[in-house]
Protein backbone atom coordinates (compact mmCIF):
# COMPACT_ATOMS: atom_id res chain seq x y z
CA UNK A 1 0.00 0.00 0.00
CA UNK A 2 1.34 3.43 -0.94
CA UNK A 3 0.83 6.47 1.22
CA UNK A 4 -0.88 9.24 -0.70
CA UNK A 5 0.02 12.78 0.25
CA UNK A 6 -2.84 15.24 0.76
CA UNK A 7 -3.79 17.06 -2.40
CA UNK A 8 -3.55 20.79 -3.03
CA UNK A 9 -7.32 21.03 -2.46
CA UNK A 10 -6.94 19.65 1.08
CA UNK A 11 -4.22 22.16 1.92
CA UNK A 12 -6.32 24.92 0.38
CA UNK A 13 -9.36 24.01 2.47
CA UNK A 14 -7.25 23.79 5.63
CA UNK A 15 -5.66 27.17 4.88
CA UNK A 16 -9.07 28.74 4.31
CA UNK A 17 -10.35 27.26 7.55
CA UNK A 18 -7.36 28.60 9.50
CA UNK A 19 -7.74 32.08 7.98
CA UNK A 20 -11.47 32.09 8.68
CA UNK A 21 -10.89 31.06 12.28
CA UNK A 22 -8.11 33.59 12.89
CA UNK A 23 -9.80 36.56 11.19
CA UNK A 24 -12.12 37.47 14.14
CA UNK A 25 -9.06 37.73 16.41
CA UNK A 26 -7.28 39.90 13.87
CA UNK A 27 -10.35 42.06 13.41
CA UNK A 28 -10.56 42.59 17.18
CA UNK A 29 -6.92 43.69 17.24
CA UNK A 30 -7.48 45.85 14.14
CA UNK A 31 -10.30 47.81 15.75
CA UNK A 32 -8.46 47.92 19.09
CA UNK A 33 -5.42 49.48 17.42
CA UNK A 34 -7.39 52.44 16.07
CA UNK A 35 -9.89 54.96 17.35
CA UNK A 36 -13.64 54.48 17.15
CA UNK A 37 -13.82 56.06 13.68
CA UNK A 38 -12.48 52.84 12.10
CA UNK A 39 -16.03 51.48 12.00
CA UNK A 40 -17.37 54.48 10.10
CA UNK A 41 -14.38 55.43 7.97
CA UNK A 42 -12.65 53.72 5.07
CA UNK A 43 -12.24 49.96 5.41
CA UNK A 44 -8.65 48.86 5.92
CA UNK A 45 -6.85 45.74 7.13
CA UNK A 46 -3.77 47.61 8.31
CA UNK A 47 -3.52 48.00 12.11
CA UNK A 48 -3.15 51.43 13.61
CA UNK A 49 -0.88 52.63 16.36
CA UNK A 50 -3.37 53.19 19.20
CA UNK A 51 -3.45 49.75 20.79
CA UNK A 52 -1.16 50.67 23.71
CA UNK A 53 -3.20 53.80 24.38
CA UNK A 54 -6.48 51.88 24.23
CA UNK A 55 -5.06 49.17 26.49
CA UNK A 56 -4.07 51.85 29.02
CA UNK A 57 -7.63 53.16 28.92
CA UNK A 58 -8.89 49.65 29.66
CA UNK A 59 -6.67 49.45 32.75
CA UNK A 60 -7.98 52.84 33.89
CA UNK A 61 -11.65 51.98 33.25
CA UNK A 62 -11.97 48.60 34.98
CA UNK A 63 -10.07 46.62 37.65
CA UNK A 64 -8.46 44.55 34.89
CA UNK A 65 -5.70 42.83 36.88
CA UNK A 66 -7.98 41.85 39.74
CA UNK A 67 -10.55 40.51 37.28
CA UNK A 68 -7.82 38.62 35.40
CA UNK A 69 -6.59 37.03 38.63
CA UNK A 70 -10.14 36.08 39.61
CA UNK A 71 -10.72 34.45 36.23
CA UNK A 72 -7.51 32.42 36.55
CA UNK A 73 -8.46 31.30 40.06
CA UNK A 74 -11.98 30.33 39.05
CA UNK A 75 -11.06 28.65 35.75
CA UNK A 76 -8.04 26.81 37.14
CA UNK A 77 -9.84 25.51 40.24
CA UNK A 78 -12.94 24.48 38.32
CA UNK A 79 -10.90 22.75 35.61
CA UNK A 80 -8.83 20.69 38.04
CA UNK A 81 -11.89 19.72 40.06
CA UNK A 82 -14.03 18.81 37.06
CA UNK A 83 -11.31 16.67 35.50
CA UNK A 84 -10.57 14.77 38.74
CA UNK A 85 -14.14 14.30 39.96
CA UNK A 86 -15.51 13.51 36.50
CA UNK A 87 -12.81 10.89 35.98
CA UNK A 88 -13.62 9.34 39.36
CA UNK A 89 -17.35 9.26 38.62
CA UNK A 90 -16.79 8.09 35.05
CA UNK A 91 -14.62 5.22 36.27
CA UNK A 92 -17.28 4.22 38.81
CA UNK A 93 -20.07 4.24 36.23
CA UNK A 94 -17.94 2.45 33.64
CA UNK A 95 -16.25 -0.32 35.63
CA UNK A 96 -17.87 -0.73 39.05
CA UNK A 97 -20.99 -2.78 39.68
CA UNK A 98 -23.40 -1.32 42.24
CA UNK A 99 -27.15 -1.12 42.74
CA UNK A 100 -28.85 1.70 40.89
CA UNK A 101 -25.90 2.43 38.61
CA UNK A 102 -28.01 2.69 35.47
CA UNK A 103 -30.66 4.88 37.10
CA UNK A 104 -28.07 7.23 38.58
CA UNK A 105 -26.27 7.59 35.27
CA UNK A 106 -29.57 8.23 33.50
CA UNK A 107 -30.31 10.96 36.05
CA UNK A 108 -26.90 12.55 35.41
CA UNK A 109 -27.50 12.59 31.66
CA UNK A 110 -31.04 13.93 32.14
CA UNK A 111 -29.70 17.00 33.95
CA UNK A 112 -28.02 18.04 30.69
CA UNK A 113 -31.49 18.79 29.31
CA UNK A 114 -32.28 21.30 32.09
CA UNK A 115 -31.50 24.90 31.09
CA UNK A 116 -29.01 26.60 33.40
CA UNK A 117 -31.25 29.67 33.67
CA UNK A 118 -33.90 27.69 35.56
CA UNK A 119 -31.60 27.19 38.53
CA UNK A 120 -30.22 30.70 38.86
CA UNK A 121 -32.73 31.98 41.45
CA UNK A 122 -32.60 29.01 43.87
CA UNK A 123 -28.83 28.78 43.40
CA UNK A 124 -28.41 32.46 44.24
CA UNK A 125 -30.58 31.99 47.34
CA UNK A 126 -28.38 29.10 48.42
CA UNK A 127 -25.18 31.10 47.88
CA UNK A 128 -26.64 34.00 49.87
CA UNK A 129 -27.58 31.62 52.68
CA UNK A 130 -23.99 30.36 52.81
CA UNK A 131 -22.71 33.94 52.86
CA UNK A 132 -20.94 33.54 49.51
CA UNK A 133 -22.84 36.16 47.49
CA UNK A 134 -20.24 38.42 45.93
CA UNK A 135 -17.41 35.96 46.61
CA UNK A 136 -15.54 33.65 44.20
CA UNK A 137 -16.77 30.59 46.11
CA UNK A 138 -20.22 31.23 44.65
CA UNK A 139 -18.80 30.80 41.14
CA UNK A 140 -16.43 27.92 41.92
CA UNK A 141 -18.43 25.54 44.15
CA UNK A 142 -21.52 25.03 41.90
CA UNK A 143 -19.20 24.09 39.01
CA UNK A 144 -16.83 21.68 40.76
CA UNK A 145 -18.29 18.78 38.77
CA UNK A 146 -20.42 18.75 35.62
CA UNK A 147 -22.82 16.23 34.15
CA UNK A 148 -21.14 16.55 30.76
CA UNK A 149 -17.76 15.75 32.32
CA UNK A 150 -19.10 12.60 33.98
CA UNK A 151 -20.79 11.50 30.75
CA UNK A 152 -17.66 12.24 28.68
CA UNK A 153 -15.31 10.28 30.94
CA UNK A 154 -17.71 7.37 31.40
CA UNK A 155 -18.15 6.92 27.65
CA UNK A 156 -14.38 6.99 27.14
CA UNK A 157 -13.42 4.66 29.99
CA UNK A 158 -15.94 1.98 29.03
CA UNK A 159 -13.76 0.97 26.07
CA UNK A 160 -10.39 2.38 27.15
CA UNK A 161 -9.98 0.05 30.15
CA UNK A 162 -10.56 -3.69 29.68
CA UNK A 163 -12.47 -5.34 32.51
CA UNK A 164 -9.70 -7.94 32.72
CA UNK A 165 -7.18 -5.23 33.57
CA UNK A 166 -9.28 -4.02 36.50
CA UNK A 167 -9.75 -7.59 37.74
CA UNK A 168 -6.03 -8.26 37.44
CA UNK A 169 -5.28 -5.19 39.56
CA UNK A 170 -7.68 -6.40 42.22
CA UNK A 171 -6.16 -9.88 42.23
CA UNK A 172 -2.73 -8.28 42.73
CA UNK A 173 -4.05 -6.67 45.90
CA UNK A 174 -4.67 -3.12 44.65
CA UNK A 175 -7.27 -1.17 46.53
CA UNK A 176 -10.01 0.62 44.64
CA UNK A 177 -8.17 3.93 44.92
CA UNK A 178 -4.87 2.45 43.71
CA UNK A 179 -6.70 0.79 40.81
CA UNK A 180 -8.10 4.16 39.82
CA UNK A 181 -4.79 5.99 40.27
CA UNK A 182 -2.51 3.49 38.50
CA UNK A 183 -4.89 1.95 35.93
CA UNK A 184 -7.79 4.28 35.14
CA UNK A 185 -6.13 7.67 35.40
CA UNK A 186 -3.23 6.96 32.96
CA UNK A 187 -5.69 5.49 30.46
CA UNK A 188 -7.98 8.51 30.82
CA UNK A 189 -5.33 11.15 30.02
CA UNK A 190 -6.40 11.85 26.40
CA UNK A 191 -10.05 12.35 27.32
CA UNK A 192 -9.10 14.23 30.50
CA UNK A 193 -6.91 16.61 28.49
CA UNK A 194 -9.74 17.46 26.12
CA UNK A 195 -12.21 17.78 29.01
CA UNK A 196 -9.77 20.14 30.71
CA UNK A 197 -9.61 22.35 27.61
CA UNK A 198 -13.39 22.44 27.23
CA UNK A 199 -13.91 23.16 30.91
CA UNK A 200 -11.28 25.91 31.06
CA UNK A 201 -12.76 27.66 28.05
CA UNK A 202 -16.31 27.37 29.37
CA UNK A 203 -15.34 28.66 32.80
CA UNK A 204 -13.18 31.45 31.36
CA UNK A 205 -15.99 32.66 29.09
CA UNK A 206 -18.83 32.18 31.61
CA UNK A 207 -20.74 35.43 31.94
CA UNK A 208 -24.32 35.03 33.17
CA UNK A 209 -23.78 33.39 36.57
CA UNK A 210 -20.75 35.54 37.57
CA UNK A 211 -22.72 38.63 36.52
CA UNK A 212 -25.58 37.62 38.83
CA UNK A 213 -23.65 36.52 41.89
CA UNK A 214 -20.54 38.74 41.92
CA UNK A 215 -20.38 42.44 42.65
CA UNK A 216 -18.54 45.22 40.85
CA UNK A 217 -15.63 45.15 43.30
CA UNK A 218 -14.84 41.46 42.78
CA UNK A 219 -15.62 40.56 39.13
CA UNK A 220 -14.28 37.97 36.75
CA UNK A 221 -12.78 39.23 33.53
CA UNK A 222 -15.89 38.77 31.38
CA UNK A 223 -18.04 40.68 33.87
CA UNK A 224 -15.46 43.47 34.06
CA UNK A 225 -15.33 43.77 30.28
CA UNK A 226 -19.09 44.22 30.19
CA UNK A 227 -18.65 47.49 32.07
CA UNK A 228 -16.76 48.90 29.07
CA UNK A 229 -19.97 49.00 27.03
CA UNK A 230 -22.48 49.87 29.74
CA UNK A 231 -22.61 53.57 28.88
CA UNK A 232 -24.84 55.39 26.41
CA UNK A 233 -21.97 55.73 23.94
CA UNK A 234 -20.03 52.54 23.19
CA UNK A 235 -16.36 53.00 22.30
CA UNK A 236 -15.73 49.81 20.31
CA UNK A 237 -11.99 50.40 20.12
CA UNK A 238 -11.94 50.34 23.93
CA UNK A 239 -14.21 47.29 24.14
CA UNK A 240 -12.20 45.27 21.64
CA UNK A 241 -8.93 46.32 23.24
CA UNK A 242 -10.19 44.74 26.45
CA UNK A 243 -11.38 41.68 24.53
CA UNK A 244 -7.99 41.30 22.87
CA UNK A 245 -6.22 41.55 26.23
CA UNK A 246 -8.59 38.93 27.66
CA UNK A 247 -7.83 36.58 24.77
CA UNK A 248 -4.04 36.70 25.14
CA UNK A 249 -3.84 34.54 28.34
CA UNK A 250 -5.98 31.83 26.74
CA UNK A 251 -3.77 31.77 23.64
CA UNK A 252 -0.69 31.46 25.86
CA UNK A 253 -2.26 28.50 27.65
CA UNK A 254 -2.91 26.79 24.33
CA UNK A 255 0.62 27.50 23.09
CA UNK A 256 2.12 26.05 26.27
CA UNK A 257 -0.15 23.02 26.60
CA UNK A 258 -1.09 22.43 22.96
CA UNK A 259 1.66 19.91 22.28
CA UNK A 260 0.86 17.90 25.40
CA UNK A 261 -2.83 17.85 24.51
CA UNK A 262 -2.20 16.70 20.94
CA UNK A 263 0.28 14.07 22.19
CA UNK A 264 -2.29 12.76 24.64
CA UNK A 265 -4.99 12.58 21.99
CA UNK A 266 -2.67 10.77 19.58
CA UNK A 267 -1.63 8.36 22.32
CA UNK A 268 -5.24 7.48 22.91
CA UNK A 269 -5.93 7.14 19.19
CA UNK A 270 -3.05 4.76 18.41
CA UNK A 271 -3.77 1.16 19.20
CA UNK A 272 -1.23 -1.60 19.28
Amino acid sequence: MTNRRPSFLVYGLLGAFVLGSAFPFYWSYLVASRDNSVLTGDFTLIPGGNFIANASRVFDSIPFWKALGNSFIVSGTVTLSVVLLSTLAGFAFAKLRFRGRGVLFLFVVATLAVPTQLGIIPLYMAMAEFGWAGELEAVIVPNLVTAFGVFWMRQYLVDAIPDELVEAARMDGCSLWRTFWHVALPAARPAAAMLGVFTFMQSWNDFLWPLVVLNADNPTLQVALEKLQSGYYVDYSLVLAGTTLATIPVLIVFLVLGRQIVAGVMQGAVKG
